[in-house]
């Protein structure tokens, strides 16, 4: 009913940048948050930074270097990676909540994933 479609992994070299994109389609009605997650093998995942009603929020980990920004229009979101680290490598997950046209319920939507490898 909803897809989550993440671009823009890849490998760089540490202090670099990177710009991942994700864009939700499908039978939406309306999108609440948007926003990405991220994983280590061997490790829970971990909340990135979250936008919701023209508030965002980042882990302490990255604030200051990743920028999240959407553009509500084409129900896409950006992760606008700076300043990257090694312990930055993993796999990013984009998420959408969002409402489908078949239901008032809100449901968390993920992606299939993109992998960012930052090089020492």
């Amino acid at each position: 009913q909803v897809q989550v479609a993440e671009s823009g992994g890849g490998l760089v070299q540490a202090g670099g940048s990177l710009r991942l994109s994700c864009a939700a389609s499908g039978s939406i009605f309306s999108v609440n948050a948007m926003g990405w997650y991220r994983q280590v093998p061997g490790k829970q995942r971990e909340l990135v930074g979250v936008t919701s009603g023209g508030s965002t929020i980042y882990a302490d980990s990255v604030k200051g270097r990743f920028t999240i920004s959407r553009d509500n229009a084409k129900n896409t979101v950006y992760l606008q990676m700076n300043s990257l680290k090694p312990e930055d490598t993993a796999v990013y997950y984009c998420i959408t909540d969002a409402r489908t046209i078949y239901s008032s319920a809100i449901n968390r939507y993920w992606g299939q994933g993109t992998q960012v490898t930052v090089s020492s």
